[in-house]
């Protein structure tokens, strides 16, 4: 039977993901609107979010 290979598949990988969440949520409270700005532009344009408000 073949597995298929998911990037977060145990539970270690959820423990990992939501600390990587945890530390980025950190980091953007710290930044300046610019910096916000730039991130979520760039984000826009790599499609992570769908709009510019």
């Amino acid at each position: 039977m073949e597995r298929k290979h998911h990037f977060f598949n145990t539970d270690s990988d959820e423990l990992r993901r939501k600390q990587l969440i945890t530390r980025i949520e950190a980091a953007l409270a710290h930044m300046s609107l610019p910096e916000l700005e730039a991130l979520g532009y760039d984000m826009f344009t790599k499609g992570y979010i769908d709009d510019m408000v």
